[in-house]
């Protein structure tokens, strides 16, 4: 049989194994192996798989997933995520609804300690929507709010999602982690316009402003940041300058947040528990899906859809951002059913060569593909952050929460289209690093 039709085959079949319940990590590795196996021969697929899993899992750099996934749990111990938020509430409260402008402060500000958009949209969610309640906010407008703001923690670096990313195309960890920093930050603006502009148009939102602060206050609140900018300074700084790797920078934040949580009493036998099996969860669900990515992406090697892809885009006579906007317009659609993880891990088997055949910078797509993740995490019906934030915002319907976080995704459709037409936003800081 023609092995293009084989992958197309193959390709279905991993679908229908998802509609049917499969884990994706599962269903990948499966069809993979059966479409080696039909290629060549059981008798070489067997290997593949055996040794695909154990260089994925004994790979060194790949620790520093549950570093970063740790880092958050100890940043949670040690009290910085309420630190940062009356900080931000402090100084922001005088916008248009001060205390969503705030959350979404706190949530850049956690997210630089943390790899995880859950962890950050439900550590946020315990902290900040009580303060939004108690001076009346409206729970659409709350609650959306923690749920696109827990989105940077997918974007601003320490990201699992750029690890991914740079897991599966094998670039530079490193770089993409700093390629994050400046979209990161103008995200984080564009949700803050969007709330102003939302509570400006129709004030009812937020309709009971906080008293002012003085300016001693102010200054005094700023104790509550210094922590996590010198965290965030030490490993993503370390990491810029060439002193240390991203595995040794996450070893590094950890330890630090540990110690902190530590000299402050606030570690808990509990809470350091907690943080490990966080760390252990996630890392062995990427682990399992990067090597179940890796045999289905061997699969297709010898099916050479990944190849006759790329050339047919490539000799298209249309503007490689008219595929791109095609690229951008399927991750959309995929983030309708697929966790963000997932969709990365299933796409860029395919993608990544079209890609690079179009001529475009493979650090400055990650960024690309992070923020169209970041978009899936919020999109009904299967957005992750949404459900996350439900869990925090007891009685609250689901469809109330998608309706509230509705407005940040042209926020995220906006800074896509701005890196687009000035690439230099993404790759300025990536292309200055010492190494």
């Amino acid at each position: 049989m023609d092995p293009v039709i084989v992958g197309v085959i193959g390709t279905f079949l991993v679908f229908f194994l998802l509609f049917l319940g499969m884990p994706i990590a599962f269903a990948l590795m499966l069809v993979g192996f059966l479409g080696i196996s039909s290629l060549t021969s059981i008798g070489a697929a067997l290997p593949v798989a055996a040794r695909t899993v154990y260089e994925v899992c004994a790979h060194y750099p790949y620790t520093v997933i549950p570093l970063f996934i740790v880092m958050g749990g100890f940043a949670g111990s040690s009290g910085l995520t309420r630190e940062l938020y009356q900080t931000f509430d402090k100084w922001l409260r005088k916008f248009p609804g001060g205390l969503g402008v705030a959350t979404i402060g706190a949530c850049a500000g956690f997210a630089a300690v943390s790899g995880s958009s859950v962890a950050t949209a439900a550590t946020m969610g315990t902290v900040a929507l009580p303060e939004m309640k108690r001076f009346n906010y409206s729970t659409r407008l709350a609650t959306g709010t923690i749920a696109a703001g827990g989105t940077l923690g997918f974007l601003i670096p320490p990201s699992i999602g750029f690890v991914v990313y740079g897991m599966l195309t094998e670039q530079s960890i490193g770089k993409l982690l700093i390629a994050g920093m400046l979209p990161g930050i103008a995200l984080a603006a564009a949700y803050i316009a969007i709330v102003v502009l939302k509570v400006t148009m129709n004030p009812s939102l937020a309709p009971s402003s906080p008293e002012p602060v003085s300016w001693e206050e102010k200054i005094s609140s700023l104790k509550g940041i210094w922590e996590t900018l010198a965290i965030f300074f030490l490993v993503m700084g370390g990491i810029y300058m060439g002193f240390f790797t991203p595995t040794e920078a996450g070893a590094i934040g950890a330890t630090t947040l540990f110690l902190s949580a530590l000299v402050k009493k606030r570690l808990t036998w509990h809470n350091l528990f907690a943080s490990l099996q966080e760390a252990i969860r996630i890392s062995v669900m990427v682990l399992f899906l990067v090597a179940g990515a890796n045999v289905f992406s061997y699969f297709l090697a010898l099916s050479t859809i990944p190849i006759k892809v790329a050339a047919w885009a490539s000799g298209l006579e249309v503007s490689p951002y008219v595929i791109l906007t095609i690229i951008v317009v399927i991750y959309l659609f995929l983030g309708c059913f697929l966790d963000a993880i997932s969709m990365m891990v299933l796409t860029m088997p395919v993608i990544f060569p079209v890609v690079l055949a179009l001529g475009f910078d493979p650090i400055w797509f990650g960024v690309i593909a992070v923020l169209m993740m970041e978009a899936g995490l919020i999109t009904p019906p299967m957005g992750l952050n949404i459900f996350t934030v439900a869990g925090v915002a007891e009685g609250t319907p689901v469809e109330e929460i998608f309706r509230g976080a509705m407005p940040f995704l042209l926020s995220i459709f906006l800074i896509v289209v701005i890196i687009t037409i000035f690439p230099k936003i993404a790759l300025f800081l990536p292309g200055m690093m010492l190494r």
